[in-house]
């Protein structure tokens, strides 16, 4: 029986945070060193909103002064999170529903990363990722050299690499675009 990809298969576990006092112009000068589209802003651990690219272009708009302006007035808040143990067609939902293209991932009510539009089309466009199979399918350019058998089989058919830790294995799900073995899966 196949397993659903859960958001926690799928979801960037790096993020970068900033403080509702920091300066809009701080937190634009932050997400183009690091090249993302959006800070997740903090109260200490607890993310309460999130300022994107979308949010910056409203202020512009609106001819509000970046360096005056603090990360507090221009972020979208409350958040809209889920639980890293969701199926990621549950988060595809949501998004679409609610008009979003950015959702923390929780686990025991703390934030342990965010799940973006990227990253699900990502899923979809790879069919490894779609679904997760104790033997998933194997392009011949993933496959390791091969040693014949008896009969023209071989030993090592239907195996991979492990990306992160290279474990020779049949067992390897998609994690963050990766191919990862079960002993190298985070939670």
């Amino acid at each position: 029986m196949d397993a659903e990809v859960t958001i926690r298969d799928m979801m960037t576990r790096e993020y970068v945070g900033v403080s509702e006092s920091d300066s809009v112009l701080g937190a634009v000068q932050l997400m183009q060193t690091e090249g993302v589209g959006s800070v997740v802003v903090l109260r200490g651990r607890e993310p309460v909103g999130i300022m994107t690219e979308s949010d910056v272009v409203g202020l512009v708009a609106d001819e509000r002064d970046a360096t005056e302006t603090t990360v507090a007035d221009a972020m979208t808040s409350p958040v809209v999170s889920m639980r890293a143990d969701r199926s990621l067609a549950d988060a595809a939902g949501v998004m679409a529903q609610q008009g979003i293209r950015r959702l923390v991932v929780t686990r025991d009510d703390e934030m342990v990363g965010l799940l973006t539009e990227r990253d699900v089309i990502s899923a979809s466009a790879s069919p490894s990722s779609i679904t997760s199979s104790p033997e998933p399918e194997v392009s011949d350019a993933e496959l390791v050299g091969t040693m014949e058998t008896n009969g023209g089989d071989t030993e090592y058919e239907g195996q991979s690499i492990c990306e992160v830790c290279g474990k020779l294995t049949r067992e390897l799900a998609n994690v963050n675009g990766q191919l990862v073995c079960t002993d190298c899966r985070e939670y």
